[in-house]
């Protein structure tokens, strides 16, 4: 088992098992943690809790940027095999102007389909970035509007 020591009175680990073990200060020993992050979208290395399998916050990290780097590796090894939001490169059609409406879209996993159920589904967020969820429940990103294509943007504009 690798251990990793952060400034933070805590320890994270892998246990034989493959979960995150989280062991306080003091030594007390909890298994299967997850770390949750307070603003996933808007500003996601800025807070985060260590939260037991009970639901119980165990530690709250202010800034990733704040723990060691192997800690900070381990934490976002355990988010990404978590989390999924893949990010929108280019729209390439979409099968209706109304909602709801089948995208084609290039992301940063692949092509795919998103069915948007209805324009109030496209949040606006910082910094020229949108979120997007489709019918499924799966949140998409375009981190900035102006990096899109043209046909991509004319295509955005008539459900922004």
């Amino acid at each position: 088992m690798n251990t990793i020591k952060s400034d933070i009175d805590f320890r994270l680990a892998r246990n034989s098992a493959g979960q995150l073990q989280f062991t306080s200060g003091d030594g007390v020993i909890s298994e299967d943690v997850n770390p949750v992050r307070a603003f996933p979208i808007s500003a996601p290395d800025q807070g985060l809790s260590i939260i037991s399998k009970e639901g119980h916050e165990l530690a709250w990290i202010p800034d990733l940027a704040a723990i060691p780097a192997q800690m900070k590796g381990l934490i976002s090894t355990v988010l990404a095999q978590r989390e999924f939001m893949p990010v929108i490169l280019r729209i390439v059609q979409v099968s209706s102007f109304a909602t709801p409406s089948i995208w084609d879209v290039e992301t940063d996993k692949g092509n795919t389909q998103l069915t948007l159920k209805a324009e109030d589904q496209i949040w606006r967020l910082k910094n020229n970035r949108l979120l997007i969820t489709d019918k499924n429940g799966v949140n998409f990103t375009i981190n900035s509007i102006d990096q899109l294509d043209r046909h991509s943007r004319k295509l955005l504009d008539r459900f922004l």
